[in-house]
């Protein structure tokens, strides 16, 4: 015998005595602390996963899209089953044909796979479709049922069970492909990005647990209200929008507006508005469904939607309250002065004075100009000029110097 062998089982033990000791460092590295953190992105895609939507993540490899998935179930409560679209087969998704008894006169079912099964059997949990931009074409036509309908072969998933997805940018996916509009169409689009702040943290010990949004029952008849109205009104007045298919591939795979992705909006507003989500939040979530362009065309409709009405204004202008926003509180004074021209009385355009001079107290001056010099051109011959037009006389007249004196610096600079 080797005069080395009784060493070898010392040698083990001390390799396993390091391996221990590896553990432990381990260990220690994953003690951390958890901390309240709001977070807008968790919040949104919490919201659409309420409202039983399909939701798509988009992110850089390594962003924590999985992660924040992985949080979602635990805070929800849901058991998390993850599916990696790109390494299946589109019947793994249609169902698998089996034989039966008598084919001729019951047919050939279509079976689904055990994961399928097991989520019927558990009647609730989070489906996961990662690195979905890897799947070629023939995989997402078979994942366009599963994703609307719920449907895997002859397997109905229950209404406990919802579907989340997870895809790289193609152009930093492996072997990536664009998705196809249908399966695009079918999904709300949020694009994740890391906060540097909460990477920092996490990285010293500290990793953030968001709160997630609560609905309020009290709030379903408005909200549900004001949805509808918000969508109906935008579309009332802008059909085009109503279906526009992006000409560009890469466009046609993301959020694009169709009668389908606008009852995602309307029912995503809802739900934003049951739970008092911030505006923020709200602008993921429509610009998600339907686009950037219609999805801002949409918020600007909801915000002249919370707006006060030009005729409560005028009938007590001492209690009015004027948005902070300067983009509404404007929005707010041209139709004071659009109201007081379609109805030209004394009695109103004083009071359009007031509103106007408290603008200017409570908020920036050179919003009032002009409307102030709109509803100047109003005044009829035997109406008195009210005391509070002394007050935005001076600054009206200088704004409309500096104007008069740009125009002529421009002038120049072309000549």
């Amino acid at each position: 015998m080797p005069a080395h062998t009784p060493c070898a089982p010392l040698a083990e033990r001390a390799n396993a005595a390091q391996l221990d000791l590896a553990g432990d460092l381990l260990t220690l590295l994953g003690e951390v602390t958890i901390e309240p953190r709001p977070d807008t992105q968790l919040e949104a895609l919490t919201l659409a996963v309420a409202a039983d939507l399909p939701v798509l993540l988009w992110g850089e490899p390594g962003i924590g899209k999985t992660a924040a998935l992985t949080q979602l179930a635990e805070s929800l409560d849901l058991p998390l089953t993850t599916v990696i679209a790109s390494v299946h087969e589109p019947s793994d998704f249609s169902g698998l044909p089996i034989i039966g008894d008598d084919p001729a006169e019951h047919g050939v079912p279509m079976a689904p796979p055990d994961w399928a099964v097991r989520l019927v059997r558990a009647g609730r949990g989070l489906l996961l479709l990662d690195e979905l931009s890897t799947a070629p074409p023939a995989v997402q036509a078979a994942l366009l049922r599963l994703v609307l309908e719920r449907r895997i072969g002859a397997l109905h998933l229950p209404p406990g069970v919802r579907v989340v997805a997870a895809a790289n940018p193609r152009s930093s996916a492996a072997d990536g492909w664009e998705l196809s509009p249908p399966l695009a169409n079918r999904f709300v689009h949020l694009h994740w990005t890391h906060d540097h702040d909460v990477v920092v943290r996490g990285l010293g010990g500290t990793w953030p647990r968001a709160t997630l949004p609560r609905l309020e029952p009290e709030k379903f008849s408005e909200a549900v209200v004001f949805a509808r109205n918000a969508v109906c009104g935008l579309l009332a007045a802008r059909p085009k929008l109503v279906h526009q298919l992006p000409s560009t591939e890469t466009r046609r795979g993301g959020a694009w507006p169709s009668p389908r992705s606008w009852d995602m909006a309307l029912r995503l507003i809802a739900f934003a508005t049951a739970a008092g989500s911030s505006r923020a939040v709200l602008s993921l979530l429509v610009r998600g469904a339907v686009g950037d362009g219609p999805g801002f065309e949409l918020l600007a409709g909801i915000d002249r939607m919370d707006l006060p009405d030009p005729e409560v204004l005028l009938a007590d202008p001492a209690a009015a309250v004027l948005p902070e926003r300067g983009d509404l509180r404007q929005a707010v004074l041209d139709g004071v002065v659009a109201a007081v021209r379609r109805h030209p009385v004394k009695a109103r355009w004083d009071a359009a004075w007031a509103l106007l001079v408290k603008a200017v107290e409570t908020g920036a001056p050179d919003l009032v100009v002009v409307p102030a010099t709109t509803l100047a051109t109003l005044r009829r011959e035997n109406w008195d000029v009210p005391a509070s037009i002394e007050q935005l006389a001076g600054m009206v007249s200088v704004s409309q110097a500096a104007d008069r004196a740009a125009a002529r610096v421009a002038a120049k600079a072309g000549r």
